[in-house]
């Protein structure tokens, strides 16, 4: 048993945002169909390199546990297939730019009256209401409009993008947690609901304290590298032989960390309590720097761990995986690919203590499950064929 494990979901998403948020359900037990367009499918499947004997590394990141049907939704028999998929499915997810799914006839006001308990989600850079609903819309160009980027880069120096796609990983996220609002209220009340999801109003949501801090003084925060607002010292630091990140969150962490690494700025006014601390952080800071290139990363680990004080190295993408900790949580997964061959992928951030979810299938070929769909929909061999033969419908093998 999985926790989404009677649930159908439709998913008509590409790139990121959309396939991150129907992966989270296909990784809890959903049965996930990606429907795909013949003519090369996700876009994400040409997004390389590196490729892995000609798959794309992007697309297998956030596709597992999926099946794979080609359908050409310019095609009236292939709509006509997605129909009958309607009539099982629990969810659809789409993420084309507003109006796409209005021209092709799927979309939510067609289709809720057709399929009432249908819960049906839309992913968009803007969403589907206001001014700039129609606009295309990158990650990059989310994170600039919804303020991370304007606060994110050293001081003074240009604004800097965060280094995975934030904005859609983030709206695929909400996407998820607002399919599953939506369907604990069709248990109540049996009915579907449409769930709009805004790669630009993820953003503004996680601005949290950056948001609250404008609000409470009308001013712009600006950008501060690695270190924290309201917080000091809360920030990397460069070591001997490279950098740590050292987390001041109290005063009682404060007086430890003195003990380790500077006594005599415990009793130094400047520095007393956070506030002063915050206040004076252009002398503090300098002061910390001096003390931390002094010693390697290993060794200043080592002694603020042992005195309780947060902190920890900056790994780079190869000693995330090596590190015990990311191997214990079962962070890294194998797969044997149709393919690609042994591939390894991410594993499942959210831990279950009865129902757990699972890495089962690796990434689907393209088209990779299109007969075996179409059986399932009641679809005679000779009318798979001739879906095929029409272009309604594509099936790898």
């Amino acid at each position: 048993m999985q926790p989404l494990d009677d649930l159908l979901v439709v998913d008509l998403t590409r790139a990121l945002a959309g396939p991150y948020c129907t992966m989270m359900l296909a990784d809890l037990g959903a049965r996930v169909i990606k429907v795909e367009s013949p003519e090369g499918g996700d876009d994400t499947r040409g997004w390389g390199p590196p490729f892995v004997e000609g798959e794309s590394a992007y697309f297998m990141s956030v596709n597992r546990n999926k099946e794979s049907v080609a359908l050409n939704l310019k095609h009236p028999r292939g709509v006509e297939v997605l129909h009958r998929l309607l009539e099982r499915a629990d969810v659809l997810v789409e993420n084309f730019r507003p109006g796409v799914m209005e021209r092709l006839g799927l979309d939510y006001p067609r289709l809720h009256p057709r399929y009432p308990r249908l819960v049906y989600c839309s992913i968009s850079g803007f969403g589907q209401t206001g001014p700039y609903r129609e606009k295309p819309a990158y990650d990059l160009i989310l994170q600039g409009m919804g303020g991370i980027m304007g606060i994110t880069g050293e001081e003074d120096g240009p604004p800097v993008k965060v280094g995975v796609a934030v904005a859609d990983i983030c709206a695929g996220m909400f996407a998820a947690f607002g399919i599953l609002a939506a369907l604990r209220v069709r248990e109540r009340t049996g009915r579907g609901q449409w769930v709009d999801a805004a790669l630009l109003d993820g953003q503004v949501a996680w601005l949290t304290y950056a948001a609250a801090n404008y609000f409470a003084t009308g001013q712009d925060p600006h950008r501060m590298g690695s270190a924290h607002p309201n917080l000091c010292p809360y920030q990397a630091f460069q070591t001997q032989d490279g950098y740590l990140n050292v987390a001041v969150g109290s005063e009682a962490i404060w007086k430890r960390f003195c003990e380790v690494v500077a006594p005599h700025l415990a009793e130094d006014p400047r520095f007393r309590t956070n506030p002063d601390r915050v206040r004076h952080r252009h002398q503090l800071v300098p002061l910390l720097a001096a003390h931390f290139r002094q010693r390697p990363t290993a060794e200043w680990i080592e002694v603020l761990e042992g005195a309780g004080v947060p902190c920890g190295p900056i790994y780079t993408v190869s000693q995330v995986f090596a590190d015990p900790q990311t191997q214990h949580r079962g962070m890294r997964v194998e797969l044997d690919h149709p393919k690609a061959g042994r591939i390894s992928v991410t594993g499942v951030p959210v831990k279950f203590s009865e129902t757990p979810g699972s890495v089962r299938t690796p990434p689907p070929l393209l088209g990779q499950h299109t007969r075996l769909v179409l059986r399932e929909l009641g679809y005679r061999e000779e009318e798979v064929e001739e879906l095929c033969r029409a272009g309604a419908v594509a099936a790898a093998g």
